[in-house]
């Protein structure tokens, strides 16, 4: 199992390998879930225990607050079975869920959970209703305070309908990304996606402040995230950004900031890990929303899919549907440097669900 090098250096992963990690999930809920058919990314009608879900799933291999784990009408299960069965293969250090605004607690005993007395975030057309300057101060407060012991840190996300707030934050920042943004959806529900990001996009004006835009059309996630890439700088943290597109915003959003205020950025201990499926994704475009940086990145793409099983439901993977989630870029990067196979890593996948 390995991995590919789109952008950047392949010596910032290679310093890596065998190295530590401590692996951070924002788990967030965007009221934008709740339009119909935007996201598959959980049970319908339930989509905002997504990410309760997924921290229960990856800190204890099991839900508490739902009988089932998260899955797509289609049957195809969270990306957090993919991160869960490479810790079980070769462990991080530490797993700790950022609290962004869920819904419902994870009930885990033993791991962080990291409080930021923040609520949940609106739909987008209606007005995220989220004071961004007060959220990107969370996040750059908590990198500039934390600390690991461990080498690098994974920071992973679960915010279903998160490509549709990231892409109207791309949109809102004035960034070209027509096409660019994937979808859980094998098929990217466009149409939908198009008259909730034109109707979010239409409650602000150009001349508005960086920090109005986003209160207005994004979610929590991007801009503590943001907060927390400027944070790290403070104590020279290594940080790899699990994830794919909206990982990507996250780093528009900083890109944003640092040009409002003439700043500049040393980008050489960042780097942002995806899957083989959002790199090869037809509809979307990684590559084309990094190149638009103002600052170098690393980013690179692990080469796992499940050919080598027999399981219909993660043969969905193969064809399109889910794509990434859950940090599983980054987790199966971070396996291919710690020596796992891509059937070592199968066949742990597959036993979740025997």
């Amino acid at each position: 199992m390995n991995f590919e090098t789109i952008l950047g250096k392949v010596e910032f992963l290679e310093f890596l390998r065998g190295k530590k990690a401590t692996f951070l999930l924002s788990a967030s809920v965007t009221k934008t879930c709740e339009i119909p058919n935007i996201s598959q990314a959980g049970i319908p009608g339930h989509l905002h225990l997504t990410p309760t879900l997924d921290a229960e799933f990856l800190c204890t291999k099991q839900v508490h607050s739902m009988p089932q784990i998260a899955q797509t009408p289609t049957g195809v299960p969270t990306p957090a079975l993919i991160t869960r069965a490479i810790h079980e293969l070769s462990a991080f250090s530490n797993i700790e869920i950022l609290n962004l605004g869920l819904e419902v607690i994870p009930e885990i005993n033993y791991f962080k959970i990291h409080n930021f007395a923040i609520k949940p975030s609106n739909r987008i057309d209606d007005g995220a209703k989220i004071n961004a300057m007060e959220i990107f101060q969370k996040g750059l407060e908590f990198a500039q305070t934390f600390k690991t012991n461990d080498d690098y840190v994974i920071l992973a996300e679960s915010i279903p309908a998160g490509t549709t707030t990231a892409n109207a934050t791309a949109l809102a920042l004035e960034y070209a990304c027509e096409g660019y943004f994937s979808s859980s959806y094998k098929n990217n529900p466009s149409d939908i996606k198009k008259i909730v990001i034109e109707k979010a996009l239409n409650r602000i004006n150009s001349e508005d402040e960086l920090f109005e835009k986003l209160s207005s059309v994004s979610d929590n996630m991007i801009i503590f995230n943001a907060g927390f890439i400027l944070g790290s700088r403070a104590n020279n943290l290594k940080v790899i950004l699990a994830g794919g597109t909206q990982m990507a915003a996250v780093l528009l959003v900083v890109n944003s900031i640092l040009r409002s205020m003439d700043g500049q950025i040393d980008s050489s201990n960042i780097a942002l890990c995806t899957t083989k499926w959002i790199n090869k994704d037809e509809n979307s475009n990684i590559k084309a929303l990094l190149e638009q940086l103002d600052f170098p990145i690393n980013v690179y793409a692990s080469d796992f899919d499940f050919e080598l099983s027999n399981h219909p439901a993660l043969k969905l993977y193969d064809q399109g549907e889910a794509k990434e989630g859950v940090g599983c870029g980054g987790a199966l990067c971070y396996a291919s440097i710690n020596g796992l196979t891509k059937d070592q890593v199968t066949k742990k996948v597959e036993s979740f669900l025997a």
